[in-house]
């Protein structure tokens, strides 16, 4: 045990923590120099939504070994929405990395990060990260982490910590701030620094096995992989354990692997402090514990936050059902979330009477997520407008409050303050970052955040940094008006013309572009009042034998405008559907007939 280190990478997102990864990795020579992994990019991104977000949404861990020492590094997600992630791994860690942005400073989730962190006890070095940005402060981002070191730490031994100054992207880690970044430099200062203060774990090899369970893999050849941090004793392939849980269930162990680089390598035993990957234990569900037959306690879990936003999602039920799609069924959708549960802690699950089912997770990004990856994998399926989930406390209802963090040009002011005065938003504070840029810190109601962020992107032109945390839960305040104008609603199925189209943008913008299939009830654009209107974009144009100069002039259509899956969520009100499928986003009314409506309108009217 001596002879490994256990460390986990945390930080708000976007402040660098997979690019440093890739500087340990490539420095380390797990690649030779001809290979293609040491011309690519965050390396540990292996998932494709991972790739094109540019975020980390599942922890991982790899091994790096420098002076007979193997570290294994772990890999956690920066945003809010995926912090099940980071509280359910941080617990294999004896030490951890938090890296900083010298521009911006300790953000949201690096508050959250840091007191789970201290919760577990473990060892703190601050790596103060992009210290080549134009507008980098150290001396106030070094201040900034102090403070929020001091409102933090539980004892007085968590003050004490080491900094280090890096820009990752160069792979180049500084004891001082450098005066010149282009000096030659690496990651070996940090290595160093992690031999020196991360301690090695304190597990007892002598006793009997016992493994947390933190994390589930499947391979097709392997079924079930198991990931935890060997707690005590030593683990062989075909050792009988038990799962501790509800039900103790018998079970042997089939294969043992550690980390090695990127890869895993079978070994004939591991020992304790050590992070292992099992096979053979097909019914292990993360945070069981593994043990010893005749020992029967189990280790603590991760305690995992509660989510705040559900949706209802349901197999489709529109019109064009089944023509995109290869699994449709309600069967094959409930079958699809209960696998999802077994490694998604944050996200919980209930069936409805309607045969539908409510899923809650921790924001409008974990359940996207969610809802792209079903999509690629062929599900049709329909949601609901994403509402909060409230809760009864001391006889009140109560709704989820959270601290909202906008970094914004100045010239943006006005913008984000009239937006979030019309969402409730009071503000905490407000400070100059630098000669340009304006941080707003702000408390509302997560209501109200619903379609904020995309909002703001589009306002500021796509310069606007975004952040959410969650805070507590706060009595119920004053309803929003409808913040949406009015929808554009097809009457006929058909083919969308351009004819119908251009009578249609008379009325206001379009979402369909001229030979779309659309059906009855479809939303095909947004009026410029207030009110839904039914108007008939399948309409041709009728045909004559005259021809006249002013009969067959016709005027260009404006493109469509086209929503991405969380703009379409952000859309969407109460008495409306977004149908998903492999191919399509397509948004719609519950009721899909003028007839239906109406006869609902009482319920739809209650629900606004």
């Amino acid at each position: 045990m001596l002879n490994i280190r256990n460390i986990a990478v945390i930080a708000h997102v976007d402040h660098g923590k997979t690019t440093l990864i890739d500087a340990f990795i490539k420095q380390s020579h797990i690649f030779r120099e001809n290979e293609e992994e040491m011309n690519q990019t965050t390396l540990l991104d292996s998932n494709e939504l991972e790739r094109e977000r540019g975020i980390t949404i599942l922890a991982k861990n790899i091994s790096v070994s420098y002076k007979g020492t193997k570290i294994n590094i772990i890999d956690t997600p920066g945003h809010s929405d995926f912090g099940g992630e980071v509280e359910r791994t941080l617990g294999m860690a004896d030490g951890a990395l938090l890296i900083v942005d010298a521009q911006e400073g300790p953000m949201p989730q690096t508050r959250f990060v840091l007191k789970r962190a201290f919760e577990l006890d473990l060892k703190v070095i601050v790596v103060i990260n992009k210290i080549d940005k134009p507008y980098a402060n150290i001396p106030l981002t070094e201040q900034k982490v102090a403070n929020l070191f001091l409102e933090l730490a539980t004892r007085d031994d968590q003050l004490e910590y080491p900094t280090l100054y890096s820009v990752s992207k160069m792979g180049k880690v500084f004891n001082t701030p450098p005066s010149d970044f282009n000096q030659p430099g690496n990651v070996i200062p940090l290595l160093d620094k992690i031999m020196e203060y991360i301690p090695a774990p304190k597990n007892e090899i002598e006793g009997t096995f016992k493994m947390l369970v933190s994390s589930l893999d499947h391979n097709p050849h392997l079924g079930r992989i198991c990931v935890g941090k060997i707690f005590r004793g030593t683990v062989k392939p075909g050792q009988k354990v038990i799962l501790l849980g509800e039900q103790t269930k018998a079970a042997q162990i089939d294969k043992v692997y550690v980390s090695q680089g990127l890869h895993r390598v079978e070994v004939p035993e591991a020992s304790a402090g050590d992070i292992v990957a099992i096979t053979g234990l097909s019914e292990a569900i993360i945070g069981q514990t593994v043990s010893t037959l005749g020992d029967t306690e189990a280790l603590p879990s991760a305690k995992i936050s509660e989510p705040t936003l559900h949706i209802t999602l349901g197999p489709n039920t529109s019109p064009f059902c089944g023509r995109e799609g290869e699994f449709t069924t309600a069967r094959q959708v409930e079958e699809r979330l209960r696998r999802e549960l077994q490694t998604n802690l944050s996200m919980k699950m209930e069936k409805q009477d309607s045969g539908k089912y409510k899923v809650s997770g921790k924001g409008e990004l974990h359940l996207s997520v969610l809802l792209e990856t079903l999509r690629r994998e062929g599900f049709e399926m329909e949601v609901g407008k994403p509402e909060v989930i409230y809760k009864t406390i001391d006889g009140k209802k109560c709704e989820p409050i959270e601290e909202v963090t906008i970094i914004a040009p100045q010239e943006y002011l006005g913008t984000i303050t009239q937006e979030m005065g019309k969402r409730l938003g009071n503000l905490i504070k407000m400070d100059p970052i630098n000669e340009q840029e304006m941080e707003f810190t702000y408390k509302m109601p997560t209501r109200t955040i619903l379609g904020l962020r995309s909002l703001l992107m589009t306002a500021t032109k796509g310069t606007v940094v975004f952040n959410s945390v969650f805070l507590d839960y706060e009595p119920v305040g004053p309803m929003l008006p409808k913040m949406r104008r009015g929808a554009l609603i097809a009457t006929d199925t058909g083919v969308a013309l351009s004819y119908g189209l251009q009578a249609a943008q008379e009325r206001g913008v379009t979402f369909v572009d001229p030979g779309e299939p659309i059906y009855e009830g479809q939303i095909i654009g947004m009026n410029s009042k207030e009110e839904d209107i039914s108007v008939n974009a399948a309409k041709g144009k009728k045909l004559t034998n005259m021809r006249a100069s002013a009969t067959d002039t016709s005027s260009a259509l404006v493109p469509p405008i086209k929503y991405s899956l969380e703009q379409c969520l952000d859309f969407l009100e109460s008495d409306e559907l977004l149908e998903i499928t492999p191919k399509s986003l397509r948004l719609r009314k519950k009721y899909l007939t003028e007839i239906e409506r109406r006869r609902h309108r009482d319920e739809i009217k209650n629900v606004y």
